[in-house]
């Protein structure tokens, strides 16, 4: 008992939530197939039981038709005790003879009560066989009753209801669990940028300590190297801030953000890889927050640099969509990604490597489509032949202000 409960509690939910929904969706239909095919059962019974009832107002009848001195106790107590089941007789040439719980308007007139007969008595002969007196040549055509009737559409009603419910308290648990997980990622990303402050600064101090030592002509080179990375952490710093707290968002040269990052990854990731940027202009602007967008950049080609094995091309084209958005279309040379799992590189521990943390690109649809109000996905992708990753970005602040406020991408 011990070990299925272990096995239980170590099952990832989050890995496996789709197969979890399966299961809840399984076990729903399962009661819903069980309580309309109970509710069936009973509709069937009841069925059988107002048929029987038919019967015996048909056999009343007949035995009153030969037994004048009974008719009025027959009449009392069998026939004008049905409250519940319609029912009309006719005579062998169609007309109506009597009727019992038929639905009339109030203050009807006979010309409409005539017509609602009518109707009535073609909607019984479409649903039972009638019941025939053979000794008064009468026929008794019935419906079934309103609350059979009820009971029939009863389990339909209860599930759309139960499913309206679970689909708002989905919706409610999932913003809460969204809005729980909002509030863990910037208390750890405030916490980060906290912790690291510290060491980067001694390590800054530290190297205006060798710029101005004896060491300092024979390791320029070394030291200069050195200092960009101590910039980079600082910038990592203040992304982790960013992502913290709310960024601001204002006009950029799209092209300048890209070429300053590709700039620092050239030196730091293998000479075999070739980094091309082409644009449709190099004064193209966006709406962006720097420091955040060059991250974006950075994490989709050191993914791309991972899929291609340290080995390829890595070409990002920057095009003008239109007046209101710019497109930045990053494409590799790698392995490329299956089309089932466009969407789940986005997810939170995705990752095809071993000791990939699978945050990447997490990271930068949060940053795009979170901060940015922007888009980021596949583009396009072929196993063997590469991926495109393409960016849309606002292009004025109109556009990333009406983000702000109605939460939209218009594209």
């Amino acid at each position: 008992m011990k070990n299925r409960f272990q096995d239980l509690t170590s099952i990832d939910f989050y890995q496996n939530r789709r197969q979890v929904k399966g299961l809840g969706v399984a076990l729903t239909s399962v009661i819903g197939a069980g309580s309309i095919w109970y509710t069936n059962r009973l509709v069937e019974e009841l069925k059988a039981r107002e048929r029987r009832q038919i019967e015996l107002l048909s056999s009343a009848l007949e035995y009153a038709a030969s037994n004048a001195d009974n008719l009025s106790f027959i009449n009392q107590e069998i026939i004008q005790q049905n409250y519940s089941i319609p029912i009309i007789m006719v005579d062998a040439s169609g007309a109506p003879l009597e009727f019992r719980n038929i639905p009339f308007r109030k203050n009807a007139s006979s010309q409409d009560s005539t017509k609602i007969l009518a109707e009535e008595l073609e909607e019984m002969k479409a649903e039972y066989e009638p019941i025939l007196l053979r000794e008064a040549d009468i026929q008794i055509f019935y419906r079934n009753s309103e609350l059979l009737t009820n009971l029939r559409y009863y389990p339909y009603v209860q599930l759309a209801v139960i499913l309206i419910f679970g689909v708002l308290a989905y919706a409610l648990f999932n913003q809460s669990k969204i809005a729980e997980q909002n509030r863990v990622w910037a208390g750890l990303t405030k916490e980060t940028a906290h912790q690291l402050g510290t060491p980067i600064a001694s390590l800054m101090a530290w190297i205006d300590y060798l710029r101005n030592s004896p060491v300092w002509e024979e390791n320029k080179e070394i030291i200069t190297e050195m200092d960009k990375d101590v910039v980079k952490l600082r910038m990592v710093t203040e992304r982790f801030s960013s992502i913290g707290s709310k960024p601001v968002i204002q006009s950029e040269n799209l092209y300048q953000a890209i070429e300053e990052t590709i700039n620092y990854l050239r030196p730091r990731i293998s000479t075999k890889v070739d980094l091309i940027i082409n644009a449709d202009s190099q004064n193209l602007d966006a709406m962006m927050n720097k420091p955040l967008f060059e991250w974006v950049i950075e994490n989709i080609c050191k993914n791309a640099v991972d899929a291609m094995k340290g080995k390829g091309r890595i070409e990002i084209d920057i095009l003008q969509d239109s007046d209101k958005f710019v497109i930045v279309d990053i494409s590799d040379t790698g392995k490329g990604i299956e089309k089932r799992n466009f969407k789940k590189v986005f997810n939170p521990g995705f990752s095809t490597r071993q000791r990939g943390w699978g945050l990447g690109l997490t990271l930068a649809k949060r940053i795009i489509e979170g901060y940015h109000g922007g888009r980021i996905f596949v583009k396009t992708s072929e196993i063997g032949n590469g991926t495109t990753f393409r960016i849309i970005l606002h292009s004025t602040i109109e556009g990333a202000e009406q983000f702000v406020t109605e939460g939209i991408l218009e594209y």
